[in-house]
């Protein structure tokens, strides 16, 4: 199994459920973050002042599947998330050596 974290923009998320729900996943958890990258954030004006926001709005998606689905839906957030320009985000894949269901103590493919 593969944890897949990524980080998008806020307003790509609609298109990235839309996509992952095509493709069947049924569970995902979703935490607006904040950070900096190479973009290195915004200078930005309010009456008559300016000032720099160093972090910037994200939103973190974290959905863990089986090794088999992994391509397909890196693919699938890449193709949904991206712009063109800098700060569309980045991709994790992390491995992950159990899952166990609280409620029913299930555990591994059968708990996600």
């Amino acid at each position: 199994m593969v944890k897949i974290e990524a980080i998008i923009r806020p307003q790509r998320l609609d298109e990235v459920k839309a996509a992952l729900d095509d493709l069947g996943v049924s569970g995902m958890t979703v935490t607006e973050v904040r950070g900096s990258g190479k973009q290195k954030g915004l200078t930005q004006h309010y009456r008559g002042a300016e000032y720099t926001v160093n972090l910037l709005q994200k939103v973190k998606l974290e959905i863990v599947v089986a090794e088999t689905e992994v391509d397909s839906l890196v693919n699938a957030i890449v193709t949904a998330a991206r712009t063109g320009e800098i700060g569309d985000g980045k991709i994790f894949l992390i491995p992950v050596s159990g899952v166990v269901r609280i409620r029913t103590g299930e555990r591994d493919a059968d708990a996600v």
